[in-house]
């Protein structure tokens, strides 16, 4: 595995110097997702079929019904559904772009910075173990490649392709599903990764899946942006 050269980190405490914090667990956040996805892309010598982009870029927009709020959840949603008990993710389904994939529980790396899946397990998806739970109150994450020198298209290839109204299904240890709704697909800049809305605190059940985006650089041998989807437990 090589190491991406233009990651861009932050341990403990982010941009304003203080822990965020999910489903009272202190978070370690990044400005970039350890270039999820495009650690594996780097290796590759031809180039790889660009992945679907989302249509919205770098922010929450207020255009409709299924239009956010700046905190990234859906304007005008009523009260949230109770949250679930805390419950490893074991895998995920996102029908919508025929992902049913395993999750394996991720921490941090010894510099403070998240963790991803090993890209000769690029096929599998990554849980934010310090984080929430999927389907607990606050933000989980999910991450994953974007695609991988060993696999081709990884695990989350096809996330950019994701609508509004689409679902997003957890199997837990515990056996309860939790099934998220989307409520956007957005697009953001490596520079600019939107880690409060991601990893900060959240008074509902939220769902966050994170992997690369944007037109592979082959000269800097990565992907320029991270695409974020944004959903919520479903009633």
């Amino acid at each position: 595995m090589v190491r991406s050269s233009d990651v861009t980190t932050t341990p403990a405490g982010g941009r304003h110097g203080r822990p965020w914090r999910a489903a009272g667990t202190a978070v370690v956040v990044t400005m970039a997702m350890i270039g999820a996805g495009m650690i594996g892309a780097s290796l590759k010598t031809t180039p790889s079929p660009r992945p679907p982009q989302p249509l919205a870029q770098a922010g929450p927009e207020a255009t409709g019904p299924a239009s956010t709020a700046d905190d990234g959840q859906p304007a005008g949603q009523g009260d949230a559904p109770a949250g679930l008990a805390r419950s490893a993710p074991t895998s995920i389904e996102i029908p919508r772009i025929g992902v049913d994939a395993t999750i394996m529980s991720l921490g941090t790396n010894p510099d403070g910075t998240v963790q991803v899946p090993p890209l000769d397990k690029a096929d599998q998806a990554g849980w934010y173990e310090p984080g929430a739970s999927p389907g607990e109150t606050g933000n989980a994450v999910i991450v994953g490649h974007v695609d991988s020198a060993v696999l081709g298209p990884a695990v989350f290839f096809d996330l950019g392709a994701l609508t509004p109204g689409d679902t997003v299904t957890v199997r837990r240890a515990d056996g309860v599903p939790a099934t998220f709704t989307v409520d956007s697909v957005k697009s953001y800049p490596k520079t600019a990764f939107p880690t409060e809305l991601v990893y900060g605190p959240s008074d509902r059940p939220s769902l966050r899946v994170v992997t690369c985006g944007g037109q592979f650089d082959a000269a800097a041998k990565s992907y320029p942006d991270n695409i974020v989807v944004f959903a919520t437990l479903a009633a």
